[in-house]
């Protein structure tokens, strides 16, 4: 049996789950049952309500729909080739249509977003003047040029506010490697220290 098929089959066998989905913040408005199946298949990463437990997996509750659509997308054509995403999203993401996309893209961007924790100030106090005002010295520009000034996302650049830190700072690294193709990202954090990486993440996961 298929994984994919293996976490379906046994998340449709919890009691209730739609009204635990409900009762954890997720819209009440109905969805078709192909939706519903397919965001029960995502759950076992991303949490019934697209927000992750797991700091390996991103959140996905509140992201913008756009950037959902694109990064599927790409797992799907396989043109996102970080490791991660060959280990997992390639095969998750390949009998998806591109109605369903469109569909789970717009579920999850209705959702509540994760709220911010960490405990580290003076760490989320770096991360924030580098969110903020970029590294000048570095050539590097503030993250809320495209992220936007509470890092809620602007169309084809990702929402990063809530998002877990050891996710943001992976997946800062497979960027800044090339690990992950996205040629814009890695002008920008080429130069990013390892310090400065975490700081921003920890104050990204803050907010």
């Amino acid at each position: 049996m298929k994984m994919s098929h293996f976490i379906a089959l046994s998340l449709g066998t919890l009691p209730g789950l739609s009204g635990l989905v409900n009762a954890a913040g997720v819209t009440t408005e109905k969805v078709d049952p192909a939706l519903q199946n397919t965001v029960q298949t995502c759950a076992a990463c991303h949490g019934a309500n697209g927000r992750s437990i797991a700091p390996t997996f991103p959140n996905l509750a509140a992201q913008t729909a756009s950037y959902i659509e694109a990064q599927l997308k790409a797992f799907k054509d396989q043109t996102r080739g970080d490791p991660d995403a060959q280990a997992y999203m390639w095969g998750m993401a390949s009998p998806l249509s591109e109605a369903m996309i469109g569909e789970l893209a717009a579920y999850y961007a209705k959702q509540a977003a994760a709220k911010g924790t960490g405990s580290d100030s003076a760490l989320i106090a770096r991360g924030k003047e580098v969110f903020e005002q970029g590294v000048p010295a570095a050539q590097i520009p503030a993250c809320a040029t495209c992220h936007g000034a509470h890092a809620q996302g602007m169309a084809a650049f990702p929402r990063l506010a809530g998002q877990h830190a050891p996710y943001l700072l992976k997946q800062l690294i497979v960027i800044q490697s090339a690990l992950r193709n996205a040629p814009v990202m890695h002008g920008v954090v080429k130069e990013l220290t390892r310090d400065q990486m975490l700081a921003v993440a920890a104050y990204l996961e803050s907010i």
